[in-house]
């Protein structure tokens, strides 16, 4: 863990954080510590990132990257979502995504659920994520939100064993009974 002299940290700080099984992100220069996910979390994120990948790559309209990779949205911003999909090829880089993707999914775990829908929720919608989904595996629960005045409004969700509709992604398969099986 850093500590010291500053109270904010950047991404020069993240940076320097040695590797272990932790995941560590900051927001608004704040750094959070979490475990690594279970089982039942990668599961549902591996199910999820081939339904995106069979939408967004095959037709060419974006690219999905699971973490871990650093989603770098400010100097002093920088986290590691589930799922990112990015459709500006020039916002890859060697250090991971830098600004704003199209599409950022956190699978909810017991250690970071409220993070999610507090914090991440109102820093992606504040620095420029257009759509933002919360899949809970607990509850077989997928909610699609995307910004609206400022901040997140639900455009969509599904539960249990439903096929999900999003009214931005029509054409987009998402059967819910596939990702808890």
């Amino acid at each position: 863990m850093i500590t010291g002299l500053k109270q904010k940290l950047d991404y020069k700080d993240y940076a320097g954080i040695p590797p272990d099984r932790n995941r560590y992100e900051i927001l608004e220069g704040e750094l959070y510590v979490t475990p690594a996910p279970s089982p039942l979390h990668q599961r549902v994120s591996k199910r999820l990132q081939r339904m995106l990948e069979a939408y967004f790559e095959s037709r060419g309209l974006g690219e999905v990257f699971d973490a871990p990779i650093d989603l770098i949205l400010t100097n002093r911003d920088v986290v590691q979502p589930d799922l990112a999909v990015v459709t500006d090829p020039g916002q890859v880089s060697a250090r991971g995504i830098e600004g704003a993707p199209v599409l950022v999914v956190e699978v909810l775990s017991p250690s970071t659920r409220d993070q999610d829908r507090t914090v991440k929720a109102r820093r992606y919608a504040t620095l420029g994520v257009r759509h933002y989904w919360l899949v809970d595996p607990e509850a077989r629960r997928l909610e699609c939100y995307r910004t609206e005045a400022g901040g997140y409004e639900l455009a969509a969700h599904g539960e249990g064993d439903a096929a999900l509709a999003h009214p931005d992604w029509p054409e987009l398969a998402v059967n819910l009974a596939d990702l808890w099986r």
